[in-house]
Order: structure tokens, then sequence, then C-alpha cells
């Protein structure tokens, strides 16, 4: 059953924008469309990978693809060594029991993390859906597994005990479905699956769970006409029931990833280590090696806390929004190693999140001292300099702000007036506070608050 798309009613845009236009169903009017507020202000974010593929949790969430797909060796023979002869893919899927999973729990932890919004995946590349899909029968979380509506439940959770903005990950593509494998062959001159399967749960999804965020991917390299991705894009700006505030990204189509949507992506991981002109969003993993949960992950695979505060550093001054993704267990629980990350990025937000959230890009983005990070706050005219490692002679030297007798510097957290001397022919150099461990006001990353400097 195709869509039917209309463009009558008139669109109300965000506060601040005197909002009547009609977006239609080119990129044209698609691009022209300005990205909500709330998401620059937000900074950061939380990706959760979950699925069937949680169930054999090994080596990566592609693991149907790379066993029955490309037929890696290492995955053809875990299979062959701990599952029977005629084991199938599906054969998993009963085993996503979920047991353990609450979604007020992983509100809470989500919560402490500092994080604005989530992006849960609904349906990967497998086509598995984490909800119950009219247009996807029995491969779907309430008809098998756990019999739950997850996706749901995870609304209902952030709405009812949290501030935390919902967003849904959708692939558009799924690897092994027949429909999709016919338009495939015919170079996408049909368009079967797009219109009986993906462009329904899109619809459902919207109507269903009202996200504010919508991150589509998995164009499986068909072109945006085949996925009808702009006319889909014109019902939502215009019509949905979240035009005011829904935010999407760049994985539209071949050739549309950063070129065209709303914020841009780019590739995964992506960071660009300089300002762009257009909003982006650097997408990466706790778990350096997968998306998805991975029983046989070492502890090196993970990173730290001071490599993930260097990451979201970086990655707002250059402009950009973290999406930083951890992989629940097929039973439903967050690892205690994902948990800790998230908790402590908590921690760090606590002391330095005025330097984060509601931030806008500096002049410049870092200083000739490597371990240094700008951000700046128009406002109040803060600039932020967000030191990466604490140096061992007590002092700083930031190279790149221009002072008068009226700069003040304070280290956040501490909220003391730090003494600091001009250099030349610019900068400054910055007497820090001789403090113990325990007064520290954070323990892997500090932040400078500069006023009266430009």
């Amino acid at each position: 059953m195709r869509p039917v798309l209309a463009f009558g009613a008139p669109l109300i845009l965000f506060i601040g924008i005197c909002g009547c236009q009609q977006y239609q169903p080119t990129w044209e009017s698609i691009d022209s469309r300005p990205l909500p507020e709330w998401y620059d202000q937000a900074k950061f974010g939380i990706f959760v990978h979950w699925g069937v593929f949680s169930v054999p949790s090994f080596g990566s969430e592609w693991f149907w693809w790379y066993w029955q797909g490309q037929k890696m060796k290492s995955y053809v023979d875990f299979m062959h060594n701990n599952y029977p002869p005629g084991f199938k893919y599906q054969d998993f899927a009963p085993q996503f029991t979920a047991e353990f999973f609450d979604a007020k729990e992983w509100t809470d932890i989500f919560a402490a993390s500092g994080a604005k919004y989530i992006v849960l995946t609904t349906k990967h590349h497998e086509g598995f859906t984490l909800w119950g899909s009219k247009y996807s029968w029995n491969w779907n979380a309430v008809d098998v597994g756990p019999k739950r509506d997850l996706v749901g439940e995870v609304a209902s959770a952030l709405r009812a005990n949290s501030d935390l903005r919902l967003g849904l990950y959708h692939s558009l593509f799924e690897w092994f479905n027949p429909l999709y494998q016919i338009d495939a062959a015919n170079k996408y001159a049909t368009n079967y699956f797009p219109t009986s399967k993906t462009l329904p749960e899109l619809y459902e999804i919207i109507k269903q769970y009202k996200p504010e965020l919508l991150w589509s991917d998995g164009d499986g390299d068909a072109p945006d006409k085949y996925w009808n991705s702009t006319g889909f894009l014109a019902w939502l700006y215009n019509e949905s029931p979240v035009r005011e505030t829904v935010v999407t990204n760049d994985r539209w189509g071949y050739g549309t990833i950063c070129n065209h949507g709303g914020y841009y992506t780019c590739n995964d991981r992506y960071q660009p280590g300089h300002l762009l002109k257009h909003k982006w969003e650097n997408c990466m993993t706790i778990d350096t090696k997968s998306w998805g949960y991975r029983r046989n992950a070492p502890l090196k695979d993970y990173l730290s806390i001071e490599q993930l505060v260097q990451t979201l550093a970086e990655t707002v001054s250059c402009g950009g929004n973290l999406l930083m993704n951890v992989g629940p267990t097929h039973d439903g629980r967050i690892a205690p190693v994902f948990e800790e990350r998230l908790r402590q990025m908590g921690q760090w937000l606590g002391v330095n999140g005025q330097a984060i959230y509601n931030t806008s890009a500096w002049r410049a983005q870092k200083d000739a001292n490597p371990n240094v990070w700008y951000t700046y706050r128009p406002q109040e005219k803060y600039i932020f300099a967000i030191l990466l490692e604490w140096p061992d002679d007590g002092f700083v030297v930031l190279q790149e702000p221009l002072v008068s007798q009226a700069t003040q510097v304070v280290l956040v957290g501490h909220d003391q007036s730090l003494k600091w001397e001009a250099t030349k022919p610019s900068g400054l150099r910055i007497l820090l506070p001789q403090l113990s461990y325990s007064q520290m006001p954070c323990q892997w990353a500090w932040t400078l608050r500069l006023t009266g400097a430009t």
C-alpha cells in the first residue's frame, strides 16, 4: 500500500521563527527548513543498538550479513562450533528475551549521563522491529522473543521520568528481504519494498511514538527517489504530529549523506577537526569495534572516560553533536562497563556542562596547545577553554584569547579568580590553583572560563 502524501495544511514553525512555509518534495525545499533549535543546544545524546543481533552478540551487529551474506570465516566458524546444523538467523529471535529490560532503569542511566536525547534502533538492517509493526509480521518484538512493545516502553519511560527527548533509528533497507532483493535486481526501477515496507513503517513510528529525532540509515546504495525520501520528509515537516520539533539526519538515499537532509553525519565516527558551515553529528561507539553488544569484547576495545571527554570537547568545539552508542544485552541489561562510562560522563558534565550545553563554536576551535579546545556562550560572552591535561608546572598558556585589564579567568567548579599575565604577541599565561586530588572539581578534563576577553 503506497502512502498518500498531502500538502495542504500550513506549518507552524519553531519558536522564534515565523512559520508559514510549506515544504515541497524537493531537496531544495527540504534543505531550506531551519534545524529546530533544541538539537544544537543539546550537544550530547545516547545511541542504543539493540535487536536480534544482541543474541549471538559476536563480532558485530552486522552478524547476519557477515555470516550469510559475506560468509566471513570467523562468523561461519562461530556458528559451526556453537550451533547445530540447519540453525537459521531467525532462530535467534526467540532467544531475544529482554527479561531484565526495565525502561525506567535505562532512563535513569541515560539521564545520569548528562545526555539530552536518546536514539533507539527500532529496526536495523536485519528487519526485526522492536515494536509490533503491522508491516513486519512475525518478525517483531511483540510477536517473537520478548513479546513486548520495546519502543513504546522506552518512549513512555523517557517522557514520564526525564526531560530526555526521544529519537528513533530506522533502517531503510533490509539485507535479505525478498522484496528488496527483487527491486535491487531490477536496479531499483521497481519499488515494491519501500511502498509496502519501509515507508509504511516510517509513517507508523512517527504517528505512534512521535519522536523528536528520526535517524535514518541503510539506503542500500539505492537512490533517494527509490525511497521517496523527499515525499516522506515533506509530509514529516508539513503535516506530521512532530512537524514543529522533529530533527532528521542525512541518510536518505545514495548520495544524500553529507549533502541533504537535516544535520549531517557524513560517516560513522565523523570527526572533521575543524568548524563546518552545516550542523553535524559525530555518532560513535564506546566499544570501538561494534555498535551492538559483544560478549567477547576485551576491555581494551572500550574507550576510556578520558577519551570520551576528549571526543565530546573536540566535537562540540567544532560545532557538532556527540551521539555516543551503547549496546544492551539480549536480556535487556546495559552492561556495567557502559553504565560506568555513562555515569562518568554525567559526573563530568555536572561540573563542566556550562562549557557544552547551549554553546556555540568560538572563532578558534583549538589552541596552539594541542590539549585545549574552545567553546563559547555568546549571551554571556564567556569563552571556555577545555584542558584535556593538567600541566605539571602549574601554568597553562593560551595563545588565542585577546585579553584586556577587565579579563577574568575562573576554573569551573572551583570558582575563584585565577592570576594571569598577558603574553606576546597575544594570549595569556594562567596560574592554576594548587589543589589536592579531593579538591579538584573533576578528574578527567578541566574548564577555564574567561570573561572580558575576545
